[in-house]
């Protein structure tokens, strides 16, 4: 009887070099688990086991009830430039969109008032969206702002960047940025949204942003997938 082990080694790298030969489209489906079971002579586990070696790597991702897809490249992200998700996508000859889940005033969560700098309980614009790249939901986020400068906000097309939005309505622009990122594990709600399994792995970045007057104007919370983001920073 073959090695299992040996087995997963050759599963890996047969699936390996179909990605990196162009087998599979970057968009491309996978087999499924059954056909590629029957492909490989292998048990469901040993396969499993395989694709969550690949998924580890980055090479392909799982979305639920969907299958298994080979993974685009990653977009590259630099918090120390300023740039909206649009212009660092189309940057990168990549195609972005927003969904806007919902958008509401809301009492603060005593973390979101601790970060703007508000009494507990304050209300606050609470905006959750979906992010996509080349049609691949990659980022979950929800936005908290300081209700005292964005009055009538809900009211303007929250698809586009708050960037430029808080810029031409509200001539408030961006100036001191605080990042803290950690790994994490998502929430059902991102699960959902990002259509993978609760409680996958994700990268954790919370922003909060101070304006040309060092006001604490508001918060962001980001849920990215693992498999999606490449942190690329150069400092002098």
């Amino acid at each position: 009887m073959r090695d299992p082990q040996t087995t997963l080694a050759v599963i890996c790298k047969a699936l390996s070099e179909s990605i990196a030969t162009g087998e599979f489209s970057a968009k491309g489906r996978l087999p499924s688990e059954r056909a590629l079971s029957e492909h490989f002579s292998t048990t469901r586990i040993t396969l499993r086991e395989a694709l969550s070696q690949l998924e580890a790597e980055g090479l392909i991702y799982r979305e639920v009830r969907r299958g298994w897809f080979v993974s685009p490249p990653r977009i590259i992200y630099n918090p120390l430039q300023r740039s909206h998700f649009h212009a660092m996508a189309k940057d990168q000859g990549r195609s972005a969109q927003t969904e806007v889940i919902d958008a509401r005033q809301c009492a603060a969560s005593a973390a979101v008032c601790q970060k703007l700098q508000l009494p507990p309980d304050s209300e606050v614009i609470c905006i959750r969206r979906l992010r996509y790249i080349d049609g691949r939901p990659v980022l979950y986020v929800e936005h908290y702002l300081n209700a005292l400068y964005f009055q009538g906000i809900l009211d303007a097309d929250l698809t586009s960047s708050l960037t430029d939005l808080y810029a031409s309505r509200y001539d408030i622009h961006y100036g001191r940025v605080r990042f803290e990122m950690v790994p994490t594990l998502l929430t059902e709600e991102a699960s959902r949204a990002l259509r993978v399994a609760s409680g996958s792995p994700a990268l954790f970045i919370t922003r909060t942003n101070r304006d040309q007057h060092d006001r604490v104007i508001d918060c962001d919370l980001e849920y990215w997938r693992y498999d999606a983001l490449h942190i690329d920073v150069e400092v002098n």
